[in-house]
């Protein structure tokens, strides 16, 4: 008889990602989710209860405001105003993070520090 176990027999196991990992995970889906560079992007991670409190700061990429006024139709083409565009960043971190890492997350704190002016470019 032989005691060699499959993967399949050997039964569940653990993967243990690190804080510094989760944090560059976490750092990483907030540049997308804002438009902004990763490096700007600061991560806070928290214990509450087994699963994961984020404390997420960092700038929100924006239309100018002389386009706004040439083109009100701006906001809802860049995705909608700060309110709504920080909400969805907010839900769409929040399930990426679950679904790369397998962490429960259960508050992410999104902090906007600034806003990163998306300027004007001229045609050619």
């Amino acid at each position: 008889m032989s005691s060699v176990l499959t993967a399949d027999a050997a039964g569940p196991g653990r993967t243990r990602i690190t804080p510094r990992a989760l944090n560059r995970v976490v750092s990483a889906i907030t540049s997308e989710e804002l438009g902004v560079e990763s490096r700007k992007v600061g991560v806070d991670l928290a214990d509450d209860s087994g699963a994961l409190t984020l404390t997420v700061r960092a700038p929100i990429r924006i239309v100018s405001l002389a386009r706004i006024m040439n083109d009100p139709g701006a906001v809802t083409r860049a995705g909608g105003t700060l309110v709504e565009r920080a909400g969805k960043a907010q839900e769409n971190i929040r399930t990426r993070v679950r679904d790369l890492t397998g962490s429960n997350i259960s508050r992410i704190v999104l902090r906007l520090t600034n806003a990163d002016i998306q300027e004007e470019r001229r045609v050619r």
